[in-house]
């Protein structure tokens, strides 16, 4: 079989995909530049097309001529004369010094700019704030060096690149690479149905208001005030739950940033307004923080009748005791955890060195008991194999572009609900051997292909029928419904060791941990969940042997 890379022009191929995929299924969302681009686009030569791919798909605007050497596209001048003349690229842009100072190599700042360099010999990053500050006004490349015989292009069309690239993907952090990455068998995307009403983004108004939103992120993180942050963010209207939810998660990390700065009345103001999961646990803390005892009392009260999750659940069994003994009330008695299994054992510090997981496993496998070191990965893969299809279901607004992992609903709160139908059908396979059938096949016919759950580099045939042997289908159903309760938290905080006794059909989870180590929050709930269910589950504590017990 051809590979598409073979082809030098696979990457213009893969941007008409792009536009032809927009002109489909995006056309009531696109604005007049937008229009006039995909329309300009198709007319242009060939090398100028490729070369305005070249230049939108590699990082920055700004591109020298004399790097722009592709045997595709011929002399880059040629290339670039039509791109000049719709003005999508630019020979004659201002630049300011620390632009100019990114393109230019050392040797010719140096012929250019040596007397004012202090330290010639110097690294050439030392000397951009000193010569930054000589030079404060902007010129075009041919005005600061007028020696050097080159050409800089300065593209004007990415921002109105990057929107094609959102409405395309649905989001900003895929990029051009996916189509590369397919090209060459590195990914492989499950083939999904997609119909009419999917899209991931449902007007113009969705369009500007998640780049609104990455402007606001963007400043966040570059250290704009938290104050002009917030009030940015307070000015975005729109009707659209999932822009919804990335503002409220923005929202959120500010609200951290303003506690771990001790800005607590703004923490507080923030997390009163926030929707974020773990908003309200934050809050209480945030309350307590400030003394208002009776105030995250109050709420934590509240909280306890309806948790949000497991792990607020978890924060409250904490902090309202805490908050009993602020207030001056008296103690509740204690809910004893259910007593887990421990193994204590001193290892000889291995040589070379290694994880102390791997240390245990090595040490507690047998050739009739084997160890496999899985932690997340074997449960999850049972649970995407066998309910591959429903996570792939073709539901509107879940897939909508031929790159993705899964579906863009997968932590959204009406995911199972959505699909509740479906999942009862899978998991009545778990009544009978109908189940292992299933995930067989799944693991034969879906091998290597992109999904939320399921992690081949771990799998192998020997792992995927012990556990099919040894691990009792009720076990499973616990586990793939707890996953579905609340899938971003529960797919994390397994035990990292299982151990198999095929021919007892039983197994056994080992939680290892190291010198020093303690149990995590959401390991803590695993052990709870295990112990609720009688799942066979160890704590494993490793000394390493040439230290005092």
């Amino acid at each position: 079989m051809a590979n598409p890379l073979d082809d030098p022009l696979y990457y213009l191929h893969n941007f008409r995909q792009v536009l032809h995929w927009l002109g489909q299924r995006y056309a009531d969302l696109l604005d007049a530049d937008e229009e006039h681009f995909i329309q300009q686009f198709d007319r242009l030569p060939q090398p100028s097309q490729a070369l305005l791919v070249r230049m939108v798909m590699r990082k920055g605007v700004h591109f020298r001529a004399g790097k722009l050497n592709y045997l595709e596209i011929g002399c880059p001048h040629a290339a670039a004369a039509p791109l000049l003349g719709l003005g999508w690229v630019e020979d004659q842009s201002p630049l300011a010094f620390e632009v100019l100072f990114g393109v230019l190599q050392k040797s010719e700042l140096l012929a250019a700019f040596k007397p004012w360099i202090e330290h010639p010999r110097g690294n050439k990053a030392d000397w951009l704030e000193h010569l930054a500050a000589q030079f404060p006004d902007s010129r075009s490349f041919a005005q600061w060096c007028p020696a050097l015989p080159d050409t800089l292009y300065s593209l004007t069309v990415m921002q109105l690149c990057d929107r094609l690239r959102l409405m395309f993907f649905g989001n900003l952090h895929q990029d051009w690479s996916e189509f590369v990455l397919a090209d060459l068998g590195i990914h492989t995307y499950e083939k999904v149905a997609f119909c009419d009403e999917s899209r991931g983004l449902r007007s113009r108004d969705d369009v500007h208001g998640y780049l609104f939103l990455h402007q606001c992120q963007q400043a966040f993180e570059t250290g704009e005030s938290v104050e002009d942050v917030l009030e940015q963010i307070a000015t975005l209207q729109t009707d659209n739950p999932w822009l919804e939810k990335r503002r409220a998660k923005l929202l959120f990390q500010i609200g951290q940033l303003c506690e771990r700065s001790a800005e607590l009345m703004l923490a507080e103001q923030i997390y009163r307004a926030c929707s974020h999961p773990g908003a309200r646990a934050r809050l209480i803390r945030v309350l307590e923080r400030q003394e208002a005892y009776a105030q995250a009392m109050a709420l934590a009260c509240l909280a306890q009748q309806a948790p949000h999750s497991a792990a607020e659940q978890q924060h409250l069994l904490r902090v309202l005791p805490r908050l009993r003994r602020k207030l001056g009330e008296p103690a509740l008695p204690k809910a004893r955890p259910r007593p887990v299994t421990r193994l204590d054992l001193a290892l000889a510090v291995p040589t070379p060195v290694m994880a102390v997981e791997y240390c245990v496993q090595a040490h507690l496998s047998e050739p009739d008991a084997p160890v496999h070191y899985v932690e997340n990965g074997l449960i999850n893969s049972l649970f995407g194999l066998l309910c591959w299809d429903v996570i792939f279901a073709p539901l509107p607004g879940s897939f909508f572009h031929p790159f993705q992992r899964g579906p863009a609903d997968l932590h959204s709160e009406d995911f199972h609900q959505r699909r509740a139908p479906l999942f009862a059908a899978c998991f009545e396979q778990l009544q009978d051997e109908r189940y292992k059938t299933s995930i067989r096949q799944r693991y034969v016919e879906k091998w290597g292909i992109q999904s939320p759950f399921v992690f081949w580099n771990l799998l192998s045939d020997e792992l995927l029928e012990q556990a099919l042997t040894c691990l009792p289908a009720e076990h499973l159903r616990c586990w793939f419904e707890r996953l579905l309760l609340d899938i971003r938290a529960n797919r994390a905080g397994m035990p990292d060791l299982i151990q198999f006794w095929p021919a007892q059909k039983t197994y056994r989870m080992i939680e290892v941990k190291g010198p020093g180590d303690r149990l995590q929050d959401n390991q803590l709930r695993w052990l709870e969940f295990c112990g609720e269910y009688q799942m066979p589950v160890t704590v494993c504590y490793v000394r390493w042997a040439e230290q005092p017990a």
